[in-house]
């Protein structure tokens, strides 16, 4: 056996010693290196969850409204299986009515003051191109959505004359629908005769059959009858006149424009006061309404094809063609501009009023995506009247389902007079819940369809209404911003040009000022050096 020497046996022990210790250091490298890795993840996890407490610190009002909502559904669909009573019902729904009637409380002075202290702030060139195309978008992406439901409705094709068997609702009457009565009455309801009048009541044609007589022919007679609910298009032209004017009247109107800057202030503050309590209201609305269906298993049988086809098409219309648009004009996400208008869009769902959730589209556009308050108070306000896309949608649907239930073939002719019998018909649906039924009469006798089995949509169109106002507000977001986006220089030059004015203006003030802090000193060393002489003049 052989044996290693000291002088041997010295290398090989320093070889382990060197291995060992760098077997060590590898070791202690890969320890810190995991060290580090989970103190990553930790500061990670806890920069996640800051921002994500954060989101919810910013956005407490919409998380509790989007519960609000989830609530409601489960509330309502829960207190069904009690068998609630109609004093039940009407107590789970007192709290919603009460905030849909706040938030109409603020329609007539929002509109007054923000289109006037919008128009004020423009000049009559910019007002006109922001208003040309603010029209522009309203007809285009009108017709696509009608467009849109013409498509999915023949495609699906919901209508099955089986659905007749659903007990009708309650119409008022057969009125008899004239497409040129509809148009002369948007005209003159543009022009009231009595703007007092015009906050509450609106003028329409009625139409009575006279019955023949043994000596005269029956006759129709018109006649013009005013009904309940503010006449939102006339305020709308007059105010924006107005405005217009008081803006040109330099400094002897500004004032005026300030006091309904102030105004429209005071209300936006009350508002978002008043949104506090929207969570709890929008849960009640929800809850209760879905609480006093009755036969909802056979309406969602018989009727089910037609609400998915309603929806789908909304869809379509709000997740593809109001992006895409909006996109395409300003090149920006849609996705983010979406999000800044959620808060909008699920108070519509819950309201079903786009005029009631003026307020807040006003809000969420303002704050969340920073468009310019001039862009706002115009667009959304003439939009929440003007711009139905999803009213359109609808009606054009509803109106081909039920020439499919009683099993009448629509030609192209047909098709066309659809698409644009709904365009007119959703300019002239009021912003109301369910106005969409009353005007859907216009589209109806268009066609020549019998005009009673709209009754037959009542049972759903608590749902539908809602759906469709949300993608109305929608609408009426994605054109103030692509207005916005395309006015934005001009109101850029604009603020340019006033900040020179005032500038000038306080110069010449300031000029002035000091002209007349002269001569009040002179005046007081006139005074004050004819004192003694005056004094000496009374002792004489």
């Amino acid at each position: 056996m052989s044996s290693l020497g000291p002088a041997q046996q010295g290398p090989a022990q320093h070889e382990q010693d060197a291995a060992a210790a760098a077997q060590d250091d590898v070791a202690g490298a890969v320890a810190d290196e995991n060290e580090k890795k989970k103190k990553g993840k930790k500061e990670e996890a806890i920069k996640y969850l800051t921002l994500t407490l954060q989101w919810f610190r910013e956005n407490i009002l919409l998380g509790l409204t989007i519960t609000g909502v989830l609530v409601g559904i489960i509330l309502g669909f829960f207190g069904r299986l009690a068998g609630p009573t109609p004093e039940t019902i009407a107590l789970m729904s007192f709290p919603g009515e009460v905030l849909m009637r706040v938030l109409k409380m603020m329609i007539l002075p929002l509109i007054i003051s923000s289109l006037i202290a919008g128009m004020a702030q423009l000049d009559a060139r910019c007002s006109g191109r922001m208003g040309f195309r603010a029209l522009v978008y309203y007809m285009v992406t009108t017709v696509l959505a009608a467009i849109v439901g013409i498509v999915v409705v023949l495609v699906i094709h919901p209508g099955d004359p089986s659905a007749k068997s659903i007990p009708h609702g309650s119409m008022a009457g057969d009125p008899r629908v004239s497409t040129l009565d509809a148009i002369l009455d948007i005209i003159r309801n543009m022009f009231p005769e009595n703007l007092v009048q015009a906050c509450f009541q609106q003028v329409q044609t009625s139409v009575k059959e006279v019955p023949a007589t043994y000596n005269k022919p029956a006759i129709v007679e018109r006649t013009l009858v005013y009904k309940d609910g503010t006449n939102v298009m006339g305020m709308i032209v007059f105010c924006l006149a107005f405005g217009l004017l008081a803006g040109q009247m330099g400094r002897r109107g500004r004032i005026m424009v300030e006091f309904f800057v102030v105004l429209n202030d005071i209300i936006m503050k009350l508002v978002g006061i008043m949104m506090w309590y929207s969570p709890f209201g929008i849960m009640c609305l929800i809850a209760g309404k879905i609480m006093s269906i009755a036969n909802m298993a056979s309406t969602a049988q018989q009727l089910g094809l037609y609400m998915v086809t309603v929806v789908l098409g909304l869809l379509v219309h709000g997740l593809v063609t109001l992006p895409v648009i909006y996109w395409t004009v300003t090149r920006k996400n849609p996705a983010t501009f979406f999000r800044g208008m959620l808060q909008a869009w699920v108070t519509a769902v819950g309201t079903a009023s786009s005029a009631a959730t003026l307020p807040v589209t006003f809000q969420c556009l303002e704050e969340n995506n920073g468009i310019d308050k001039r862009v706002t108070r115009f667009v959304v306000a003439v939009g929440a009247t003007v711009n139905m896309d999803g009213t359109a949608l609808y009606e054009a649907v509803a109106a081909i389902f039920i020439a499919q239930m009683n099993g009448i073939q629509l030609g192209i002719g047909d098709i066309i007079t659809v698409s644009l019998t709904a365009t007119l018909a959703s300019i002239g649906a009021a912003s109301i819940p369910s106005a969409a039924l009353i005007t859907m009469l216009l589209v109806l006798t268009a066609l020549g369809l019998p005009t009673s089995d709209v009754s037959l949509l009542f049972a759903v169109d608590w749902l539908l209404d809602r759906i469709r106002t949300s993608i109305n507000v929608l609408g009426d977001g994605f054109g103030a911003g692509i207005v916005y986006h395309l006015s934005k220089d001009e109101l850029d030059r604009m603020d340019q040009e006033r900040h020179a004015d005032d500038a000038e203006l306080g110069v010449v003030g300031l000029l002035e000022s000091r002209k007349l802090s002269v001569l009040d000193e002179e005046a007081r060393k006139r005074s004050v050096d004819g004192g003694p002489a005056a004094s000496a003049e009374t002792t004489m």
